[in-house]
């Protein structure tokens, strides 16, 4: 109740004062949002009236205080969250007055928003948008509200996590020209319900390699960027309907229709389509952005990642070059490790790396553990569960490195170990 009547004292202050009519003013539309108390949520917004303003940092938090003498409403700095994390900020500034911004909340946020209305606040929380002025004018606030929910029919349909695989599973596929490759599955988690749209692409040797805002589903850009995004050879497409369930695996194209006639290495890139989603919709006519609507349905805080294979004539599969300078430090090859001790994994990076990614498999080439970890971090110490999971088998290990679009640049090769017997 207590932040209920707080709530109203500032409506009654905006009005009074005349900020939420003040002309030349950012606005955003949708102005809230549900969003899934248990995980990630993304949702698509845009902003309108930007002239003289740039965006800025955005921020949850529980709370709003007048942001006097700037505009608008600001986050009780007692009361905040989290910012926008930099790796999912996929904002675009959209011509000359308007602003596209991709909400990627967090579970971590929603985490704490739940935490907070268990002890009793309010379950709504909201997140706020810097704008700042270039004419040396006050800054403005913009809030949007964020409301908890379960996740289901009236949240946005968003994809939070998407992984492309082969089956059975394998770090690297390796076949010979003509050989036909195995079936390909995308492993999807998602907030709402609404139609998964799209379809499956090809990048052959010798092609252009698709650039990160390739990568991103189309509801994630901006209405006048949709359909201008590089295109490769259609595979097939898809059209199926999600249930509010939350995890989908989507079948990929029949295995014949995969080329593998050159030799070299080969992307498939699943192309997720914008679908019309009510509870993703954001009104270009609201904030003075220009007519009609933007259908947010199926956006992605994230590039969907490629799954790449390889055609070759021989059966050797390339490893790292001398040159890239990276190479496996700890543990030695055959290194026998005691149960009762940690196991950490060490290597030495390459300049071009931006993510590395630790692989480790059994001798059928099973994935047993796989670790992604950003540059800059070259050690990983296993979880207490890799021991249990080994048993009496011996393991292979190996380092790969990709480039920002999850592209592999250099890898090492495969070092065996096992665990001590019991």
């Amino acid at each position: 109740m207590k932040r209920l009547l707080i709530l109203s004292v500032l409506l009654a202050f905006m009005l009074t004062n005349g900020v939420a009519q003040q002309p030349g003013t950012v606005k955003v539309n949708p102005t809230g949002v549900n969003i899934n108390t248990s995980g990630a949520t993304v949702a698509f917004l845009t902003f309108g009236g930007l002239v003289g303003k740039r965006p800025a940092e955005a921020t949850w938090c529980g709370e709003l205080i007048p942001a006097a003498p700037d505009i608008g409403f600001k986050c009780n700095p007692a009361t905040i969250f989290g910012q926008l994390p930099a790796r999912f900020d996929q904002s675009t500034l959209s011509g000359n007055t308007a602003f596209t911004d991709i909400m990627s909340i967090p579970p971590s946020v929603a985490r704490r928003a739940y935490q907070a209305a268990q002890d009793g606040q309010e379950s709504a929380f909201f997140y706020v948008r810097r704008f700042i002025s270039l004419t040396g004018g006050p800054d403005e606030f913009v809030a949007v509200t964020c409301r908890l929910t379960g996740g289901g029919a009236r949240t946005p349909f968003a994809l939070t996590d998407v992984k492309l695989s082969f089956t059975p599973d394998k770090p690297v596929l390796f076949v010979k020209p003509g050989e036909k490759l195995t079936r390909i599955k995308a492993e999807i988690a998602y907030n709402g319900t609404g139609r998964l749209k799209g379809r499956w692409e090809v990048v052959l040797p010798g092609e252009e390699a698709p650039s990160v805002r390739d990568l991103l589903t189309e509801a994630t850009l901006p209405i006048e960027e949709r359909g201008l995004q590089r295109r490769y050879t259609q595979i097939s497409r898809f059209n199926v309907f999600l249930p509010p369930v939350g995890k989908y695996t989507l079948t990929g194209p029949d295995p014949s229709r995969l080329p593998s006639t050159v030799e070299g290495q080969y992307l498939v890139l699943l192309r997720i389509e914008a679908s019309d989603d009510k509870e993703g919709d954001s009104s270009l006519a609201a904030v003075g952005a220009g007519a009609g609507v933007v259908h947010g349905g199926a956006v992605a805080g994230f590039p969907l990642p490629p799954l790449r294979y390889y055609v070759g004539s021989g059966s050797a599969r390339p490893s790292a070059q001398p040159e890239s300078g990276m190479a496996q430090l700890l543990p030695n090859d055959n290194f026998v490790a005691d149960r009762n001790k940690p196991l950490d994994f060490t290597w030495s990076g390459t300049e071009e790396g931006r993510f590395y990614r630790l692989e480790i498999v059994d001798q059928q080439q099973n994935m047993v553990l796989s670790a992604l970890l950003p540059s800059g971090i070259g050690t990983y110490r296993a979880p207490s569960w890799l021991k249990d999971k080994a048993g009496d088998r011996s393991l292979r290990w190996r380092v790969v490195a990709l480039d920002q679009v999850g592209i592999t640049i250099a890898e090492t090769p495969w070092r065996t170990l096992r665990y001590k017997k019991q």
